[in-house]
């Protein structure tokens, strides 16, 4: 609103255009007002950052800006009392305006996100049902003490660290440990806060509290890892670091060079100092990777790629290790039939049909996984259900007592197991599979063997990866047999299993000791440390919200693919930031000589006027090619 008055009024402008612009008494001031009304309002931002780059001696963007602005105010005003030249005025209006038009373009594409650590805060209840004999008062969980007891309801969350003093349920503490099962919890066990109850009510010791618990050393982790983690210096910072000694170098050798060839003639010698310091100044370089950065925002999100991070983007075409977490992210993070064995003269269909019978009734994970599996086989309707606490299921199906139950139970019953059955089990056990095994009152039918069930497209995104030249780790909490058993389905080799949520973000670190550079791929809170400790964090879009939080790339869906997808993106986005910096900055390798008066002797000079124009052309064909990276392919 302000800038377009200053260009329609400012006389220098319109001489440069060869129109004749509205002209009344005063109007010539109109341009001056506004324009340092632009200044003391959209100015004051850069020069306040050139402050702090000043400060911290890594002059770049800021400076480079607060350097030409300041010039062209100063000089402006200077013409305005009576200095020959031509003041700039329009220029100081519009580069403050495209400055700010390209700052704005660069956050909106990368703002928006949450603070992870309030995400993982909001995993623990604000309050608990905390004992007194046989009364149960509802308390903020911030006023437990150890020692107190509280009531964990069937399906609630675990309100604080403590272990279980009456009551036996399974919980699923997945989102903290990585762990793709839930865990069966009796007296004496211990419990997370943050992790959720199944089934059964629990008493709970309050053991720790405040910062002593788990999620709140997740939380510390978390926020150290992001502190430690410096932010890389993105590229049109480091170019604008660049350019701005040479902008500087070359004023000072220009006034010197002047002063001394025509020291009658100051005027002239101020102009030329002048024009190469605007020059200098970046409107393209200010514009030039903002647009791309959006664009390739724009384009990541259709294909399911969410941008969060600038440096996150531009880091992601140099990584040279993916860390992928097992749960959640190579697999689907819940239990699945992964093959069913018939004893001999039964069938797998028959033995698996019987079993989704008896646990159709049920809510268990595993009933969950089996029952989903029988699903298109034709499956009986079973009566007289009943439960086995801890172990297992049995009712009436046919006419037969059919019980779906753990090998304990065969052991508990005399029963014996057939040969091929004994020799599945134990290989399914060894590669960290649950068994539980179908029988009858006298014999024993078949087993079922599941595991966390591999998503399908994992094996295509490892390959794919792989060929690229990138080498694939996998991450889980689960134990080395189920962890060697999914990475051996996937064509991986090297796995760290049976790590805590603590030991994560060691792992990624322990990776980068040597300079390598670590994408990790994750989904649950137990992952956010690593998120935020790896080069590049990149968060399957299925996950936690803290998760999502720690990463700079969001995969929309839980396809790993997106994996690859993300660096080709990162390699096209990062071509054309460099492509549009040398026509933004290009320029002024023939404009700072020519505005020195390098060609004088020749009869070239560059005006202050045409050094102008030359950089608002230079702006056109940047915000052109940045177009282009809608042709990218994915």
């Amino acid at each position: 609103m302000l800038t377009i008055p200053t260009l329609v009024f400012s006389h220098g402008l319109q001489d440069i255009l060869g129109l004749d612009g509205p002209r009344f008494p005063g109007s010539e001031f109109i341009p001056a007002a506004f324009a340092i009304v632009i200044f003391f309002y959209g100015g004051l931002v850069f020069i306040r950052g050139g402050v702090q780059e000043l400060r911290a001696k890594q002059p770049g963007m800021m400076t480079l800006i607060s350097l030409a602005i300041v010039v062209a105010l100063v000089y402006s005003l200077a013409v305005l009392l009576g200095f020959p030249g031509m003041d700039f005025w329009w220029e100081l209006a519009t580069l403050i305006t495209i400055m700010l038009l390209g700052h704005w373009v660069e956050m909106s594409a990368i703002m928006g996100a949450q603070n992870a650590l309030g995400e993982l805060a909001k995993l623990i209840p604000d309050e608990a049902d905390v004992l007194h004999g046989d009364h149960a008062m509802t308390m903020p969980v911030a006023s437990l003490s150890v020692g107190d007891t509280v009531l964990v309801r069937p399906g609630a969350a675990v309100p604080v660290d403590g272990e279980v003093s009456e009551g036996a349920s399974e919980v699923n503490e997945s989102l903290l440990t990585g762990e793709s099962s839930a865990v069966a919890k009796t007296v004496g066990d211990g419990v997370i806060a943050g992790s959720i109850n199944g089934s059964g009510a629990l008493r709970v010791r309050v053991t720790k509290t405040g910062d002593d618990t788990a999620i709140a050393g997740v939380m510390k982790l978390v926020a150290d890892a992001q502190a430690s983690k410096s932010g890389p210096q993105v590229l049109a910072d480091r170019a604008a670091a660049l350019l701005f000694y040479i902008a500087v170098a070359a004023a000072v050798i220009t006034l010197v060079v002047w002063a001394l060839v025509t020291p009658d003639d100051p005027a002239f010698v101020i102009e030329r100092v002048v024009t190469v310091l605007i020059i200098a100044c970046p409107h393209a370089l200010g514009l030039a990777i903002p647009l791309v950065a959006q664009l390739s925002t724009a384009i990541g999100a259709k294909k399911g790629l969410l941008v969060r991070s600038r440096a996150a983007l531009e880091d992601a075409r140099n990584i040279q290790v993916v860390l992928f977490d097992k749960t959640g992210t190579l697999t689907e993070g819940k239990q699945g039939v992964a093959n069913v064995v018939a004893a001999a003269g039964l069938d797998g269909d028959e033995v698996l049909a019987l079993a989704g019978s008896v646990e159709a009734d049920s809510e268990h994970p595993i009933a969950r996984a089996i029952v989903a599996a029988a699903g298109p086989l034709e499956v009986p309707r079973a009566t007289d259900f009943e439960s086995l606490s801890g172990r297992g299921a049995s009712a009436t199906v046919d006419g037969r007592r059919i019980t779906v139950a753990s090998g304990r139970v065969v052991t508990e019953r005399g029963l014996d197991l057939p040969a091929e059955l004994e020799v599945a089990g134990r290989d399914a056990s060894a590669q960290g599979k649950t068994v539980v095994y179908v029988l009858d009152d006298t014999s024993v039918l078949g087993l079922v063997a599941l595991a966390d069930v591999i998503r399908p497209e994992s094996a295509e995104a490892v390959a794919e990866l792989q060929k690229s030249g990138v080498r694939v780790a996998m991450l889980t909490g689960d134990s080395r047999e189920v962890g060697d058993w999914v990475a051996a389905q996937l064509g991986i080799t090297e796995v760290f299993a049976e790590v805590l949520p603590g030991q994560k973000a060691d792992v990624v670190s322990g990776l980068q000791k040597d300079g390598t550079r670590v994408a990790m791929v994750g989904d649950g809170v137990n992952d956010a440390p690593a998120l935020a400790q790896a080069d590049v964090g990149i968060a399957i879009g299925a996950g936690t919200d803290v998760a999502i939080e720690s990463a700079g790339i969001v995969l929309a869906s839980s396809d790993p693919r997106g994996v690859l997808a993300a660096f080709r993106l990162s390699k096209a986005t990062y071509r054309k930031m460099q492509q549009n910096l040398w026509w933004g900055a290009g320029y002024n390798v023939i404009g700072i000589p020519l505005a020195a008066g390098a060609l004088y002797g020749a009869g070239v000079l560059l005006s202050p006027a045409v050094g102008a124009i030359f950089m608002s052309v230079s702006t056109i064909v940047v915000a052109l090619n940045a177009q282009l990276l809608r042709r990218v392919k994915l």
